[in-house]
């Protein structure tokens, strides 16, 4: 028979998330991956927030909260993807190194 899944469960699933999301933003060139690595560590950060509230609070706090962040990165998704088209439009490349035209 299988063991219900504990807090630690959660929170080890949460910090391989948000290690891979890091690896990803520091790691990556291209903005699309860098924008998919972010994504990874706010899910990381959901899933803390339901699994506190879950095991700690027992109320919906948590998942109120995981949800408005969803609302968040959405938003932020939909911008950050507006800025990459943009600068894919004067400069012909989403390679992050390669960009320059925001330096002083």
């Amino acid at each position: 028979m299988l063991s219900p899944i504990s807090l630690q469960d959660y929170l080890i699933l949460s910090g391989l998330l948000f290690s891979i999301g890091v690896f990803g933003v520091l790691t990556r060139k291209n903005a699309i991956a860098v924008l998919m690595g972010v994504e990874l560590m706010l899910n990381a950060a959901n899933i803390n927030l339901v699994a506190f509230s879950k095991f700690i609070d027992r109320g919906i706090q948590g998942q109120i909260f995981a949800l408005f962040s969803i609302v968040i990165a959405a938003a932020e998704v939909a911008v950050a993807l507006a800025i990459v088209i943009a600068v894919y439009k004067t400069t012909r490349t989403i390679d992050l190194d390669k960009e320059d035209s925001m330096k002083g």
